[in-house]
C-alpha cells in the first residue's frame, strides 16, 4: 500500500515540483474550507462511484463548486447507472476509508479496476489533493498527476463538466 511518505518520495523521485499544507484531517470540502487550506479553488472534490452491477468503478475529481450529476456523467461515461461505492469497496478497492478518497490511493488499485476520471478545469494548471492522507493536501501540476498514473496502467478519462 502506498501512504503519504510513498507519495511524496514519488514526487520527489520523478522531479515534479509540488508543495503541499498540512492541516487538521478532514473528510469533506466543508471540512477543507473551514481548515482554511490557501488555494481552495484548486482543490479537487474526489467521489469514488461504481455502475449498479460493481463491474466498473470511477473515481472523480471534479472542481470543488461543482455538483457531480450522475445521470449526466453516466451518458458522458456511456456506463451503466452510477452511485457511490460502498465503504467497503473503498477499502478493499482503495485502501482507504471513507472521505479519504484522492487519485493517488489509484497506485493501491492494483487489479486496476478503477478508471480515473478529472474535470478539464484543473488539466492545464494546480490540483489539489491528499497523498494518501487526509492531513495534508499536496498541489501539482494536473498533467504530472495524469502522467504518473498513466506510467502505472491507471486509465485517464479527461471530461468537461462545466
Amino acid at each position: 500500500m502506498k501512504d503519504r511518505d510513498d507519495i511524496i518520495a514519488l514526487l520527489n523521485e520523478k522531479g515534479i515540483g509540488f508543495f503541499s499544507e498540512k492541516h487538521i484531517a478532514v473528510y469533506s470540502i466543508k471540512e477543507m474550507e473551514e481548515a482554511g487550506v490557501a488555494h481552495a479553488e484548486r482543490i479537487a472534490k474526489n467521489l469514488f462511484l461504481r455502475d449498479d452491477k460493481k463491474r466498473s468503478y470511477y473515481l472523480v475529481s471534479i472542481r470543488n463548486d461543482r455538483t457531480a450529476d450522475l445521470k449526466r456523467l453516466r451518458a458522458m461515461l456511456s456506463s451503466r447507472p452510477l452511485s457511490f461505492a460502498s465503504e467497503s469497496d473503498l477499502e478493499s478497492i482503495l485502501s482507504l476509508g471513507k472521505g479519504e478518497v484522492t487519485p493517488f490511493a489509484l497506485l493501491n488499485d492494483d487489479e486496476h479496476k478503477t478508471v480515473f476520471v478529472l474535470d478539464s478545469f484543473f488539466i492545464d494548471g494546480t490540483i489539489g489533493i491528499h497523498p494518501n492522507d487526509n492531513r495534508e493536501t499536496v498541489f501539482l501540476p494536473a498533467r504530472e498527476l495524469l502522467s504518473i498514473l498513466e506510467e502505472n496502467g491507471i486509465s485517464v478519462t479527461v471530461l468537461d463538466f462545466g
